[in-house]
């Protein structure tokens, strides 16, 4: 049986690497097949997955080698952190390696939202030169709304200056004299007002309880009109249904989405609105993210295995062999 399993597609060198050395099973569709999941996973000693794959209590429960569940992204949404933590096991992740890519598609999402990029393209393409048509906004001297002053949300907010743009952020768990705040020239206020100010609104927030849905009607009607709104953190904290009715209100002027509350989507109005822009849960990969990131679960998985610790945990550094038992 093997000692790792991999639930999705995390492939490349280090992969590569780590199948020479250990005993693989690699099956990018595994995480369809939760039966067949739990069966590999009953007696491997390490889990990889991304985002797909739902790592529950029960499925850990009946893995009683597992030594660590390394997330091969930047959040943990998909595995239960406390089903693994009081079993000891080791959660792993990546919370930077795929920072600088998605805040460079935040800044894409921005410039094609105010230029009208796609719909252009698609527009001349089709034989059109409706020039009038395609008239955008600048950046320069707007106001960027960051909801969420995380790592992510600094490397946007750092791009944005270099448009000539105005920072306002709203984030609960940061010092309103945090470096940060100080570097960015940014200006810490309340939602509300970030919303009402802002020219473009981008959110970087994580899935919590409190987060889940927090742009809702009411919230979307906060924002300045004509705003545009933007998301690259997770789907769930957005009220679909919501974003379509401002949308069709003209309450805003569009939306640039790479996550959505359920992915992959069915289709609906989003997608037949010239004013949304939206790609498939692409931040993150680009060619030099998705390495750092396949290394560093590689990187831990190995280490781990062989005795030693996880440099990119969640919960603890090393197996808590006391919290499962004997082995």
């Amino acid at each position: 049986m093997p000692d790792v399993v991999v639930s999705e597609n995390v492939a490349g060198a280090p992969m590569d690497a780590l199948r020479r050395d250990l005993d693989v099973l690699f099956d990018p569709d595994l995480w369809k097949d939760p039966d067949r999941l739990a069966e590999a996973v009953a007696s491997a000693r390490a889990l990889v997955v991304r985002n797909q794959t739902e790592v529950t209590a029960a499925l850990i429960g009946g893995a009683p080698k597992l030594e660590i569940i390394a997330r091969a992204g930047a959040g943990v949404n998909n595995v239960d952190v406390k089903a693994a933590s009081d079993a000891g096991i080791v959660v792993a992740y990546t919370p930077s390696e795929n920072s600088v890519s998605v805040a460079e598609l935040t800044i894409g999402l921005m410039l094609a939202l105010a230029r009208k990029i796609p719909a252009a393209d698609r527009d001349t393409k089709a034989g059109g030169w409706a020039r009038r048509r395609f008239t955008g906004v600048e950046l320069l001297d707007k106001t960027l709304g960051i909801v969420g002053l995380g790592r992510i949300g600094v490397l946007t907010a750092r791009r944005a200056r270099a448009f000539g743009m105005t920072i306002v952020a709203h984030d609960e768990f940061i010092d309103p004299g945090a470096p940060a705040i100080t570097e960015l020239e940014a200006r810490l206020v309340g939602l509300d007002e970030l919303l009402a100010r802002s020219d473009f609104v981008s959110c970087h927030v994580p899935l919590t309880e409190s987060t889940r849905g927090m742009f809702d009607y009411g919230r979307f009607c906060r924002m300045k009109p004509g705003a545009f709104f933007l998301n690259t953190s997770r789907g769930e904290v957005v009220d679909e249904a919501a974003l379509v009715r401002v949308l069709r209100e003209g309450r805003i002027a569009g939306a640039g989405l790479d996550v959505r509350a359920v992915e992959p989507p069915e289709a609906g109005p989003l997608a037949e609105m010239e004013r949304v822009i939206l790609t498939p849960h692409v931040a993150a990969f680009t060619d030099e993210a998705q390495h750092r990131v396949v290394e560093s679960v590689c990187r831990d998985v190995a280490a781990v295995l062989r005795g030693g610790e996880a440099a990119g945990f969640f919960n603890f550094a090393a197996p808590r062999r006391g919290a499962r038992g004997a082995r």
